[in-house]
């Protein structure tokens, strides 16, 4: 028996063992789609966190610009273009923006003026909400994601 170790019969059977052709991508073809949903989970979450800083900024300068609007004709409208003007890549149709003067509501230029008008070192603030997707590839990782700002000035 020690005789058919070493022969032929042997060094086939080595040989048939050492061989591995194909193996290498049946587990490229196996590891291949968890690769692709991290890298597009990546990709995905890089989006929302960038439409969450826009957010922030866009807040940032509408509030800014309602503080210092008290002799403007056109607060609410100046705000809103500050707004637009800060949040390039986000729909802007899908952002739910509330205005306060002071605690008071303002949803139009004529409502900010009055607030205004005599709000002088009292809080102007903006809140906004604005929904985010994290669908990476049908799967819904987190569900009615909603990304939210707030931002209070004093009026100047």
């Amino acid at each position: 028996m020690r005789a058919s170790l070493n022969g032929r019969g042997a060094r086939a059977s080595l040989k048939a063992l050492k061989n591995c052709d194909g193996a290498s991508a049946v587990e490229f073809v196996l590891v291949l789609p968890l690769l692709l949903l991290a890298l597009f989970g990546i990709i995905k979450f890089g989006i929302v966190l960038n439409n969450d800083l826009e957010l922030s900024d866009g807040t940032r300068a509408s509030a800014r610009v309602i503080a210092i609007s008290r002799s403007s004709s056109t607060p609410w409208t100046d705000a809103m273009s500050a707004f637009r003007a800060s949040t390039p890549n986000l729909n802007q149709s899908t952002a739910k923006i509330r205005v306060l003067v002071n605690n008071a509501a303002c949803a139009s230029d004529a409502d900010c003026k009055t607030a205004l008008a005599a709000a002088a070192g009292l809080p102007a603030q903006i809140s906004v909400s604005y929904p985010c997707d994290l669908d990476i590839v049908g799967i819904q990782l987190v569900k009615d994601c909603t990304l939210q700002s707030q931002t209070t000035e004093r009026v100047e």
